[in-house]
């Protein structure tokens, strides 16, 4: 039986459907919610601002505040709690690194980058990437 789930998510509707699958189909297991806040570079216009934070982690906490509201709406739904965590830097990488912390990860299959085809063929599919390099079982929900 699996106890520990991490869901990563963005503002995409298939991270919301990540997380219902997880707690529909996982009724005992804790849930854990990472949104992860790029760092900056040429490919990730939104994440440059950061650099101007005073305080990077309050920055990227303020960033993920509206994912993890939702989170919390659908775990509401359930009758369920979750925790939340945020992580900075590339998505695919900050999830590989905690993976090993957790039974499983449920992700959705596409984030909210979906339709930008340079930007996916640039940073490339965040389900892709972590389903071929997890340690652990990954479901990849659409």
């Amino acid at each position: 039986m699996l106890s520990t789930i991490l869901v990563p998510m963005d503002d995409s509707d298939q991270a919301g459907h990540a997380l219902e699958y997880a707690l529909e189909n996982f009724p005992e297991a804790d849930v854990t919610i990472l949104h992860v806040v790029g760092v900056p570079s040429m490919m990730m216009g939104d994440a440059v601002s950061l650099t101007l934070e005073d305080d990077l982690s309050e920055a990227a906490a303020g960033r993920a505040e509206s994912v993890f509201d939702r989170a919390h709406e659908i775990a509401d739904e359930r009758d369920r709690e979750i925790t939340t965590v945020v992580g900075i830097g590339h998505p695919a990488r900050n999830i590989l690194n905690r993976a090993e912390e957790y039974d499983t990860i449920v992700l959705g299959s596409h984030g909210e980058d979906r339709d930008r085809a340079t930007h996916r063929f640039l940073v490339g599919n965040v389900a892709e990437t972590v389903s071929k390099r997890s340690p652990v079982p990954v479901t990849v929900v659409r």
